[in-house]
């Protein structure tokens, strides 16, 4: 049987605890081999984000005393900045993420502009999205005008910070307290970026805005396309990620902004589950057939109601097909689902559910099948 894989061990081992005590060792800042020994004997039992903060813990008993001759030390060892002529997937190594750690709890109070630029300097290697939040919650006024002069920075790791560090839910980041009126004005400045790993992050951020705000994405996405500071290629596909929650919510507003008619004229014909019931565990053939009256851009999902522990049931969208139809031609569609019996998103209960069809954000029909 193959070993699970670990990620935690994957990025935090003796190997990569070795390169960044090397980094140290040959900047002339300490002496690698007890550091690493120091960071082996205390790190096996903890989870990944637990083994960033207890090196970065280690790394202070190894640096200079007072921040800024502690801060020299880390700028003297970081090695080479990312290639900054690619302009995607270049995520930097996770054994720099103590750094970032190291800084928020040294510098945080009485270090601000020396933390930023270390942070800026440490970005260039590994992403220092989660760091900068805390600098962005105790110091924001000051945060927010270092990323303003970011904006136009040369390497493009540093633009991406801007754009990630403020995302309003940043996966496994801590929550920030700034509201859309002011990273969105930071936005407006990155949209027209040049490099994909920044306008992801951009599309991203705005994704995130449109749990709370999703007119105002519109409304952005509309006036960026009128401003034309995009190549209208990336523009199209940074407005169809930003909006793939709301396309997924099935948001008429949204649907329209892409331009997917949520009335769109078109006739469903066939629509079967097989079998209507089945046992956990077990997989379903749903099969449909559409025609619209015309050509239209069609965005075809599925959606099954689950049962809950309580008896009510909660709506899941999967995806099935994203089309051009043309005007009375048939398009048949089928899909195989697996109802895994041990998910580790949702537990699944027994008891009647219903699968519907929805196209273009609107349920056009509906079948019920029972799972035991």
């Amino acid at each position: 049987m193959a070993e699970k894989f670990s990620l935690k061990d994957d990025l935090f081992n003796p190997t990569t605890v070795g390169l960044l005590g090397q980094h140290f060792e040959d900047a002339g800042v300490f002496t690698a081999a007890p550091f690493v020994s120091e960071v082996l004997a205390g790190m096996a039992p903890l989870e990944l984000k637990a083994r960033i903060s207890w090196i970065a813990q280690v790394l202070e008993n190894h640096l200079p005393q007072g921040f800024p001759a502690a801060a020299e030390a880390i700028t003297s060892a970081l090695p080479p900045p990312l290639d900054p002529s690619r302009c995607d997937d270049d995520f930097g190594r996770f054994i720099y993420a103590p750094l970032g750690v190291y800084v928020e709890n040294h510098g945080l109070e009485d270090h601000l502009d020396r933390s930023l630029d270390l942070l800026e300097a440490i970005t260039q290697r590994f992403s220092m999205e989660y760091s900068i939040r805390a600098f962005l919650n105790r110091w924001p006024d000051e945060t927010l005008a270092r990323l303003n002069h970011w904006i136009t920075h040369d390497h493009y790791h540093v633009r991406r910070l801007v754009s990630e560090g403020t995302r309003p839910k940043l996966p496994w980041g801590q929550g920030i307290a700034l509201t859309p009126a002011q990273t969105l004005p930071l936005l407006d400045r990155l949209y027209g970026d040049g490099t994909r790993f920044v306008t992801r992050s951009v599309a991203n951020h705005l994704n995130d805005i449109t749990k709370s705000a999703p007119d105002l994405v519109l409304e952005r996405l509309e006036a960026w396309q009128r401003q034309g500071d995009q190549d209208a290629k990336e523009l199209h596909w940074m407005r169809k990620h930003a909006l793939r929650g709301l396309i997924k919510a099935g948001h008429a507003g949204a649907m329209e902004h892409l331009g997917y008619r949520p009335d769109v004229d078109v006739t469903l014909d066939g629509f079967s589950i097989t079998p209507t019931t089945l046992a956990r565990g077990d997989a379903a053939q749903i099969a449909l057939t559409l025609t619209t009256a015309d050509d239209a851009p069609l965005i075809v999902d599925y959606v099954i109601d689950f049962v809950k522990a309580n008896g009510k049931q909660a709506p899941k969208v999967f995806k099935l097909k994203v089309l051009d139809a043309k005007g009375g031609k048939p398009v048949t569609l089928t899909k195989r689902h697996v109802f895994k019996n041990n998910a580790t998103t949702f537990t699944l209960h027994p008891g009647a559910h219903r699968v519907h069809v929805q196209v273009n954000g609107r349920i056009i029909g509906t079948q019920v099948f029972t799972l035991t």
